[in-house]
């Protein structure tokens, strides 16, 4: 295959609709948009349809004249979208209509390329290929640099690799053992940092601030933070409390945040880290201190 492969895409959310404007502007053919038959979900597909100048159908009226299938569909349904489209598929060889699809994707983080078993034994290739990014409403990340992580058959993998490539990313074979600890890594990256932030704003407030002001008079030392780390690693990056020893400042912070308990428990969890992957002074009497 040395052309660019057509794509069908099957969903029309958020991360649907970032490959697919991707996919597009890449120079990619968009052939459909396949999405429920219901009337939220026709919307959207019509929407993004006429972005990157596809048709939108549902399974039963799909074509599937594609080369690639990339479904970007919630987890729970991925097999049965699988199942869904290996019938029109079938459907479509016993009209003698030939089948182009050579090979499937999904885009779960989670979950194995054997979510599309259905296809893989209907004789298509098969891959999990994930981005490891955020994709929001009103968001328009790029790609370049973004690795994605792969899993499957070799053949689906050569064709994710190259479509990575053309996208700006980096790609990287995942064995399948690792694919629980990757997506808890990852995880970690983005959703729970956001919940490590809001916990910031609920620290805040004890100091008298509002959650907006938090978040205004957090950004310029947590992008500092994020530079830091990125230029200089994270032991070059670290300052404060307690890579000075100061338990004594540790203890009023620990008294203070009796009021806000959550956040309390969530600076202990994090001083703990500290203690164990960063370079802190006085390391005994802190442990005495976070031993809670």
């Amino acid at each position: 295959m040395t052309r660019k492969p057509i794509v069908a895409i099957v969903g029309a959310g958020s991360l649907a609709t970032f490959l697919a404007t991707a996919l597009h502007q890449a120079g990619f053919t968009i052939s459909e948009i396949v999405v429920r038959d219901t009337p939220p979900s026709r919307r959207r597909g019509r929407a993004l349809a006429q972005k990157v100048d596809a048709q939108a159908v549902t399974a039963l009226s799909a074509t599937l004249d594609a080369t690639l299938l990339w479904l970007c569909v919630p987890d729970r349904e991925i097999r049965g979208a699988a199942a869904v489209l290996v019938d029109q598929l079938a459907h479509r060889a016993s009209t003698r209509k030939k089948n182009e699809i050579r090979c499937a994707f999904h885009s779960s983080g989670a979950l194995l390329s054997r979510e599309l078993d259905p296809l893989r034994k209907a004789g298509t290739a098969v891959a999990s290929v994930h981005p490891l990014m955020t994709f929001v409403p009103g968001a328009h990340p790029s790609l370049t640099g973004v690795p994605f992580a792969m899993e499957g058959d070799a053949a689906a993998m050569r064709l994710a690799r190259r479509i990575i490539r053309d996208l700006g990313g980096e790609s990287f074979r995942l064995p399948a053992k690792r694919k629980a600890a990757y997506h808890a890594w990852a995880t970690m990256t983005s959703p729970l940092l956001l919940a490590f932030l809001v916990t910031l704003e609920e620290a805040a407030s004890a100091a008298g601030l509002t959650r907006e002001e938090a978040r205004r008079k957090s950004l310029p030392i947590i992008r500092e933070t994020l530079a830091n780390y990125s230029r200089l690693g994270p032991a070059h990056s670290f300052s404060g409390p307690l890579i000075r020893g100061d338990a004594e400042t540790v203890a009023k912070h620990l008294a203070v945040l009796k009021e806000r308990p959550g956040a309390r428990k969530v600076y202990v969890s994090l001083a703990q880290a500290a203690l164990r992957g960063l370079p802190v002074k006085n390391r005994n009497e802190l442990k005495r201190l976070l031993r809670i």
